[in-house]
């Protein structure tokens, strides 16, 4: 296991010493060997944004805070093929794409969610979703640790709108000046990653907390400059309480492990976080419910953005792969073979009913009807959209297999990375059996936890 470092967060903005960061070690500076290219083969607006009829995305885009941009899908997919360039060589060396970031932060899309009078692009999660799948479709990995920033940004822009809250205001315009890059960091080993309780501890001292415990799966923080986590503070009135705290990743008693060595989504160093006695400070606690309940108020931010940025980026990965195999398969003279038709067919079907409903989630976020139908139905549904894109994501690519054959197993093309990024799907938050048992519950009228609203 490589040796363990503190994080800084000088590495995170242009202008800052260690930024932008030295390329990574084997990564070539202008394009991949050709047997590691991918091209875009279909055009990504008509996958992205015209693959449901008129009145669906287009018109939901338009609801959701402007006009349908596609010049910016189109800016993403430039970015993307630049991305997957880059892609096997990040994948090989196991390093984070620090290259991709800085081209990101100088296109703009770091501040995509700020609203423009804070100084950032106003994008919306219905203009966000199609960004993420066409990033995701050159790399994957870069397209979920971006994400992990993204999210969070878009989730505090829609309470300030609501709500104008300074502090949220000052995160934003720091975000949107280039000077904030977040993790989202609630991952704990022993710990479902449902927001309802943690193993780090909270113990309460004047004028805030010290928080001590170890969270995985920290996705961005070789990035980010501060994150948020998640804190049991057993001693709270009237019972143990789930705290949701705010750091910066300099801050003493922060320290990442290099733990990172995995089959899959190897560039978004998701390596171990350790907090030892961390001050958070009182104002630095955004939000608190009580342990073993489902909240609103983390349905109506967390919940209700993280789940379709998740699904866009598993079916990001998977359009990728169908159209690889798409060029590998015309090229084979195979387009009229009727084994090829029902593999590719049924792998569109399976792309196209993922995002319809990404689509479906979107507009009830927007019209508020999410919000209307109880906590446990509205987190269950935020749950159904991940669930359903991430495993068509994983069953799309393994489909392919079956006509792409022997090229599929290859290091020597990008298939392979795409058929082992796209399994992080199924287990990332929410994972396929709490989903599943939620979801049921939901449909059965069995009330799982108590609903904090």
């Amino acid at each position: 296991m490589p040796p363990e470092t503190s994080t800084t967060a000088a590495a995170s903005v242009k202008g800052i010493a260690g930024w932008p960061p030295p390329t990574a070690k084997g990564v070539p500076d202008a394009h991949a060997p050709p047997n590691c290219r991918h091209r875009t083969i279909l055009p990504p607006i008509r996958l992205t944004l015209g693959a449901l009829p008129d009145g669906g995305p287009r018109a939901m885009l338009a609801r959701g805070g402007g006009a349908v941009d596609e010049d910016l899908v189109a800016q993403a997919g430039e970015l993307a093929d630049v991305f997957a360039e880059r892609a096997a060589e990040y994948d090989r060396e196991n390093a984070f794409p620090f290259r991709n970031f800085e081209d990101l932060r100088e296109a703009g899309f770091l501040r995509m969610p700020v609203p423009v009078e804070l100084g950032g692009l106003g994008a919306g999660l219905a203009e966000i979703v199609p960004v993420l799948e066409r990033l995701a479709m050159g790399d994957g990995a870069t397209a979920l640790a971006v994400t992990m920033h993204i999210s969070p940004l878009g989730q505090w822009a829609s309470v300030w709108r609501r709500t104008r809250n300074p502090r949220l205001e000052d995160l934003l315009r720091r975000a949107a000046a280039g000077k904030l890059i977040w993790a989202s960091v609630t991952s704990e080993k022993g710990v479902p990653n449902d927001l309802t309780d943690a193993r780090t501890r909270a113990v309460a001292v004047p004028g805030g907390f010290r928080v001590t415990g170890r969270k995985s799966f920290a996705t961005n923080t070789a990035v980010a400059t501060h994150c948020s986590i998640t804190a049991r503070h057993e001693e709270a009135e009237g019972g143990p309480r789930l705290l949701l705290c705010q750091i910066a990743l300099d801050q003493p008693g922060v320290r990442i492990h290099q733990t990172w060595d995995t089959l899959g989504m190897r560039a978004t160093q998701s390596n171990d976080l350790e907090l030892e006695g961390v001050f958070v400070d009182d104002h630095r606690v955004v939000h608190s419910l009580p342990v073993g309940h489902l909240d609103a108020r983390v349905l109506e931010t967390v919940w209700a953005w993280a789940m379709p940025a998740f699904a866009a980026v598993y079916i990001g990965i998977a359009a990728a792969a169908l159209e690889w195999a798409v060029g590998q398969v015309t090229g084979r003279g195979k387009a009229a073979d009727p084994v090829v038709q029902d593999v590719l067919g049924e792998c569109r079907i399976l792309l196209e009913s993922a995002r319809a409903l990404v689509f479906r989630h979107i507009d009830e976020v927007r019209t508020g009807r999410l919000f209307e139908l109880g906590v446990q139905e509205g987190v269950s549904r935020c749950a159904l959209v991940k669930y359903v894109a991430s495993n068509n994501a994983a069953g799309v690519v393994q489909r392919l297999v079956d006509v792409i054959g022997g090229a599929s197993y290859t290091r020597a093309l990008p298939f392979e990375r795409l058929w082992r990024d796209v399994q992080a799907g199924t287990f990332m938050p929410m994972a396929n059996l709490a989903a599943r048992r939620l979801i049921g519950a939901s449909t059965l009228g069995v009330q799982m936890l108590p609903e904090v609203r």
